[in-house]
């Protein structure tokens, strides 16, 4: 007898395009191989700590900051979920708080996933300095995510991904 490849789905969400592309590839694989699906998002307390320390933000400034994030983190979660929702799919959010690859990967082994997606961006889009600057950590960010995962990882660049979403019953 043989088992299912995937039982249990986390899906890092950041807010950014692709990461909700990701949700949206976590949906359609999820209804399509009946799995269970969790999205988690982290508030990067441990980043505020490290900008704190080197003073360049004041406390005033990395409590504001964190609760922006906070904030956040509940709707990109609540979108996610009513995506979910929306395709007749029960799903879980979480948000975390601390470094971003711990909590994800803290989160897989709690959840016992199976398969961790990823936001990645089109290789093909314009990337400016300006781009690439702003960028660039959230590629460390997923290397270093994708370097620590107890199970297997997706980085989902499925160019029609919201026309599948969409054509899902």
């Amino acid at each position: 007898m043989s088992r299912n490849l995937y039982n249990s789905i986390v899906v890092a969400i950041n807010g950014s395009s692709s990461s909700i592309h990701a949700a949206m590839y976590g949906i359609i694989l999820a209804k399509q191989q009946k799995l269970s699906l969790k999205f988690v998002y982290v508030v990067d307390t441990a980043t505020i700590k490290r900008l704190s320390l080197s003073h360049f933000l004041i406390s005033e400034e990395s409590s504001m900051y964190e609760k922006n994030l906070q904030n956040d983190g509940e709707r990109y979660i609540d979108y996610a979920l009513k995506l979910a929702k929306s395709k007749g799919l029960k799903a879980t959010g979480e948000i975390r708080r601390g470094s971003v690859c711990l909590e994800v990967v803290n989160c897989i082994k709690e959840s016992e996933a199976d398969l961790l997606l990823l936001g990645g961006e089109n290789s093909e889009s314009t990337k400016t300095f300006a781009w690439e600057n702003t960028h660039s950590s959230v590629s460390l960010t997923n290397r270093e995510i994708i370097s620590n995962s107890p199970c297997s990882v997706i980085v989902v660049k499925e160019p029609d991904i919201e026309l599948l979403y969409s054509q899902l019953k």
